[in-house]
């Protein structure tokens, strides 16, 4: 490997030494969130609370609690607060396969995908970045998820996409209705709303989700794993990620620079993440989401020196800046085969 990352040539040494610094970028993401070291941070404004998603008592947890007409249960993904009932639907069905990783369904490894959405809601991200509606505001429209959003985007094939591999693979029992999700208000042709749908647009997708489901496998992949090295594959997760990210792009141009390079930034991150076999339990993923911006980004937030940001916050996006240059500069293949080739664990 260090043979063929030489430079062959004078104008190829910028792209051989990108890999060095995308590799010292998850390095020090890597120490900086830790454990031990996220443990150490949360541990200075401990409450003693378990941090839920904001409304997670109010969500709806069983299928049966959402709108049931015309022998459909209709979901409507575009309200922070059903798409949240989606994860958590998800998330109690499975509890029965994480009873071994703690009480309360703590240990769940798919408590990562509610809480990202719930950190979105929370930091504003999932508001209208245009303003040209009231969508995500103060008001009755506080709830409302905006298709403007580049972040509710994402998040939608986050949320559809496992619930309905999920549906088809069993994991909710016989359901005598039909699933369909309330399509937005515009931009209604870049999604999709039903089993059908989503099979006839993205079958690939839905296969992998659907195996992932699959009492079976999912059944083997729980009890082969111990607390210890428990961690979520992310391999459906980040394509997923990388369709939407090319379908909805066209919404990065509602927010600001600096908003939008950290968006991008975050939708490679998740592959460098995913190297280190980060656990995506409750506990883990708040000690985690502790070192994101807790609002957006605007113009003349310059790293690493956002005044209102933490050191760590500002040194995780500086790396996650580093990492997501070293993809532009190199190729996303090359440097997620030399991130993936280290096997670089979580805990260093």
């Amino acid at each position: 490997m260090i043979k063929a990352l030489q430079p062959q040539t004078p104008g190829s040494q910028t792209f051989t030494m990108c890999p060095y610094f995308g590799i010292h970028a998850l390095l020090i993401m890597t120490v900086t969130l830790s454990p031990a070291t996220a443990t150490a941070q949360s541990e200075e404004d401990a409450t003693g609370e378990v941090v839920y998603p904001p409304l997670w008592d109010l969500a709806p947890e069983n299928l049966l609690d959402f709108l049931v007409k015309n022998n459909k249960i209709i979901i409507n993904a575009w309200n922070y607060q059903e798409r949240l009932g989606v994860y958590k639907n998800l998330l109690n069905s499975s509890a029965k396969y994480f009873t071994a990783f703690g009480s309360q369904n703590f240990g769940n490894i798919l408590w990562g995908l509610p809480l990202q959405h719930g950190w979105q809601f929370r930091t504003g991200r999932l508001a209208d970045p245009s303003h040209v509606t009231s969508c995500g505001y103060e008001g009755e429209d506080l709830l409302c998820i905006s298709v403007r959003s580049w972040w509710s985007c994402m998040n939608y094939y986050l949320a559809v996409i496992p619930f309905l591999g999920a549906v088809e693979a069993g994991l909710f029992g016989q359901l005598q209705y039909e699933i369909e999700i309330l399509p937005p208000e515009e931009r209604r042709a870049d999604f999709c709303y039903s089993v059908a749908d989503c099979w006839s647009r993205i079958p690939k997708l839905m296969d992998d989700w659907k195996a992932y489901f699959e009492v079976n496998n999912f059944f083997f992949f729980i009890v082969s794993m111990s607390p210890a090295t428990s961690s979520f594959k992310l391999d459906h997760g980040i394509s997923i990620i990388s369709y939407t990210f090319i379908l909805i792009s066209f919404s990065l141009k509602y927010l600001s620079d600096p908003e939008a390079n950290f968006g991008e930034a975050w939708a490679d991150a998740v592959d460098f993440i995913a190297a280190t076999h980060f656990s995506t339990d409750l506990l883990t993923t708040n000690n985690f989401q502790a070192f994101l911006p807790q609002r957006m980004l605007v113009e003349g937030d310059v790293l690493p020196s956002i005044s209102d940001f933490s050191p760590q916050q500002n040194r995780v996006l500086l790396s996650m800046r580093a990492l997501h240059k070293a993809n532009q500069l190199t190729g996303r293949s090359l440097t997620y085969n030399v991130l993936f080739s280290f096997s670089i664990p979580f805990s260093i």
